[in-house]
């Protein structure tokens, strides 16, 4: 089984008193922005897929688990004529030298204009993507997934990463051979951080083997779904 990466995507109707609806486009060419802390910087590409010029709003979030600023995106707003691509940069703000790979978010807005005298509705899509920032001289880990301990205790299961990577995948898990089902908090697993998840019936599962997880790449890649082994 084949699943796509981690690719959260918002919408939010921008109503303009309307009678019918036009479809905005702002197209991120991947899926997830790296920062190379070696580099102090990162950047994407967003496309303009429609035909009229947009707004391109670009705001940074720190997820629930990691607060720090640890960079800035220039420019926060630009405007970006149809089938032109802006290119947004992201910019280390903090000097001292990473540890572990850190995760943020960014959102890409594109507010489209309001024609004066038209009865209608222009939709803008927000996308949001992960941002990861990675420290410098960190070895490159295609599957870093497999780093994460899992271990079954009574009806509960957790999972640890004792490694310096950020661990996407799924929030849906399945314990094997008893096909319990399990969801995560998050979207992710972040460098020494452990989680304890209950069964989603509330039931008392039985002593399972393995987990079966739905990873997603450090550069947004589709992977197959992966067996970890689960201690006791």
């Amino acid at each position: 089984m084949k699943l796509s990466s981690l690719f959260n995507t918002g919408a939010i109707a921008l109503l303009l008193f309307s009678t019918h609806s036009e479809a905005t486009g702002m197209v991120p060419e991947t899926s997830v922005v790296i920062v190379e802390q070696e580099d102090g910087e990162g950047a994407i590409n967003v496309k303009n897929t429609d035909a009229f010029p947009v707004l391109l709003l670009t705001t940074l979030e720190n997820i629930e688990d990691d607060g720090e600023n640890l960079l800035t995106i220039t420019p926060p707003t630009a405007r970006v004529e149809p089938g032109n691509s802006q290119r947004v940069r992201f910019i280390i703000t903090n000097k001292e030298p990473l540890k572990t790979e850190r995760l943020k978010r960014v959102t890409f807005e594109g507010v489209p204009p309001q024609q004066k005298g038209k009865n209608e509705v222009r939709v803008t899509m927000r996308q949001n993507l992960p941002v990861i920032i990675r420290p410098a001289g960190l070895e490159k880990d295609l599957s870093p997934w497999k780093r994460l301990a899992w271990k079954q205790i009574g009806g509960s299961i957790t999972v640890s990463n004792p490694s310096p990577y950020v661990v996407r995948l799924g929030q849906g898990i399945q314990t094997l051979p008893d096909n319990t089902n399990w969801t995560l908090p998050n979207t992710y697993v972040l460098p020494g951080q452990t989680l304890t998840i209950k069964p989603d019936d509330n039931t008392n599962p039985g002593e399972a083997q393995q987990v079966r997880i739905s990873p997603a790449t450090t550069w947004g890649y589709t992977v197959n779904t992966y067996d970890a082994p689960l201690s006791h």
